[in-house]
């Protein structure tokens, strides 16, 4: 490299020539080398330099040493990143009130809009549709928005930019709307099956398996597509090898409120009955199973802030619930809302609760909803917007953003929530700048990395952990095998036997009869025991499993059994001697020596 430097370098430019001297050859002498004109030597200096350990230093004597002065530069550092850590934990970015008379309720939409940058006040939006009530949903990285009437009115669009990707007319009666791994696909609960459509509104799939579907949720990590219907059947479907994974049966009839806990990954649905229940794919009955309202539960969701400890219910009945999912002791708070319909709840990214009800959208901010609370009165309000569409059918925050859009009958409205929306983004779970190249690594990825559906349980620090050792265990094994410590209920039935000591460790020789539940094993014996058996079968009680064990039986010590072994090696003997000496006439030594297979032809007398 160092000789490619140094010939780029020495050649010189275009328009100057090189000097000719013509000597004489008499006159001739070599020159001396000049460093200062040679150009090769100038570039290799230039682009090279001896390494500190080779260069040969003066030794400083009697310098000072200022060990005993800070180093203010490093402390000043990490007082910076210490400022920087509060700055993005503290709840910066919401609104505050100067005095105590004065309230952030009271600030209406157009004087957020105002005081909001730029880029923020695009947030403040109002879609006029018809075809509704509408529903919305959006991208993990909050750039593409889904939105599907009930009459079947169906787009997605990157509502940053204006750009539409697709817009459906199906014709039918549509009840929710979900992306998939990203915006390229979305799935469409129609009127009696699940479809998903690509990013040009081109149908791939006709999910025929999930009938009547109400609510859709996909888990993005994975990969599993969860649906309820009226048929009450809550189905996950794999959305990368397209095969059912699991069906669960919930016996509690059509369900209308269903989401998902972003940090465990179960499945959450609220009952007509007023109970809620958590569902697993590994569980063919509920996890936990609550009565949270005296009526149907309209919505159900999770705060994704806190690990998903926190849970809030609305039900007909007009209460919201806020449940601790540590203990389910209890509401941890409740209250009630005003305006009749079906209340919908929405958890922030942040933490900030958004009920919708009546006409009218309510937001809510911690610590004041986690704090229990005995006396039902409502926490306090930070947030306030009159909708007059009714009803209000959704509602759902913009991740990354401090937007909260409102599914109504007129259409959807996006309101500005100040402080809602994460501010710090990881680029490696959802970037919402990514190009296309990042999407697609980002898809390989996910599939690479891709959790198999039995891993899901409530409690997500199960995976990993090691099981605590049993008292009941056995050290080496039989057959062979190296030793092991293996519990003593999962031992077979021969090691156990062996264990304990009631093995039977005699082994039968092959024309010894063998002896059946203290029985001889000879004809009229077997008829007899078979007779007894009949009397005392009980039909289609494990008829395999009493063969085995009728086999297995001649391992144990009996002393019932030993004791009629004993009297047939004896009769054995005696039948044997007799009919040596009824063939041998008396018993002589002739009669005793061994009889040959030539006998048969001896003439009797």
């Amino acid at each position: 490299m160092d000789a490619l430097f140094a010939k780029a370098d020495a050649i010189q430019p275009v328009g100057k020539r090189r000097k000719t001297f013509h000597h004489s050859s008499s006159s001739s002498k070599p020159k001396k080398h000049d460093p200062n004109t040679d150009f090769t030597y100038q570039s290799v200096l230039a682009h090279t330099s001896i390494p500190k350990s080779l260069q040969n230093f003066p030794a400083q004597e009697d310098v000072p040493s200022h060990k005993h002065i800070a180093n203010k530069t490093q402390a000043a550092r990490a007082k910076a990143l210490v400022e920087e850590t509060d700055l993005m934990m503290d709840d910066a970015g919401r609104m505050e009130v100067e005095g105590e008379m004065e309230r952030t309720w009271r600030i209406g939409q157009d004087e957020i809009v105002k005081i909001a940058g730029q880029e923020a006040s695009k947030g403040r939006r109002e879609w006029k549709l018809d075809g509704g009530p509408y529903r919305s949903r959006y991208t993990r990285n909050g750039r593409h928005l889904a939105i599907i009437g009930r009459n079947g009115h169906a787009a997605t669009f990157d509502w940053q930019t204006g750009t539409l990707h697709t817009e459906l007319q199906l014709q039918e009666t549509c009840r929710d709307i979900t992306f998939l791994q990203d915006h390229s696909f979305f799935a469409v609960a129609q009127k009696k099956y699940v479809f998903i459509y690509d990013r040009d509104g081109v149908e791939i799939h006709c999910l025929k398996a999930h009938i009547e579907p109400t609510r859709l949720e996909f888990l993005p990590y994975h990969w599993l597509l969860a649906t309820i219907g009226n048929s009450g059947y809550l189905k996950y479907q794999d959305t990368s090898t397209g095969q059912l994974v699991t069906e669960h049966r919930t016996r509690f009839g059509a369900c209308n409120a269903m989401t998902q806990n972003l940090h465990n990954a179960v499945i959450h649905l609220g009952h007509q009955n007023g109970q809620v229940t958590l569902w697993t794919p590994n569980l063919p009955h509920p996890a936990v199973q609550l009565l949270a309202h005296l009526g149907p539960v309209t919505s159900v969701s999770v705060d994704p802030s806190n690990g998903g400890r926190y849970m809030a219910t609305a039900g007909r009945d007009g209460t919201v619930k806020v449940w601790d999912c540590r203990n389910w002791k209890g509401s941890v708070r409740e209250w009630t809302v005003r305006g009749g319909g079906d209340p919908e709840v929405t958890w922030s990214q942040r933490g900030s609760l958004a009920v919708a009800a009546g006409g009218h959208v309510n937001v809510y901010n911690p610590p004041s909803i986690h704090t229990p609370f005995h006396v039902r009165t409502p926490p306090p309000l930070y947030v306030t917007h009159p909708i007059p569409h009714r009803p209000l059918t959704s509602v759902r925050f913009c991740p990354f953003q401090d937007v909260l859009t409102i599914g109504h009958n007129a259409g959807l409205s996006s309101i500005l929530v100040p402080g809602s929306g994460e501010p710090n983004f990881d680029s490696t779970e959802a970037d919402p700048f990514e190009n296309r190249k990042a999407r697609s690594e980002r898809e390989v990825k996910a599939l690479l990395d891709k959790i198999q559906p039995d891993l899901i349980t409530l409690d997500a620090e199960f995976v990993g952990s090691l099981a605590p050792p049993s008292n009941l265990t056995t050290g080496p094994t039989i057959d062979g095998k190296p030793s092991a410590d293996i519990p003593f209920a999962r031992l077979p039935r021969f090691e156990r036997l062996k264990v304990s000591g009631q093995m039977d460790e005699t082994e039968l020789s092959d024309g010894e009869p063998v002896v059946e539940d203290g029985l001889p094993a000879d004809a009229e014996a077997k008829k007899v025991a078979r007779e007894e058996k009949e009397k005392k079968k009980m039909r289609g009680k494990g008829k395999s499993l009493k063969r085995y064990l009728r086999k297995q039986r001649k391992n144990v010590i009996d002393p019932k059994a030993l004791a009629i072994r004993a009297k047939l090696e004896k009769q054995k003997s005696d039948r044997k001697r007799a009919r040596e000496v009824a063939i041998g006439g008396g018993g002589d030594a002739e009669g005793e020596r061994k009889r040959s297979a030539l006998d048969r032809f001896k003439r009797s007398d």
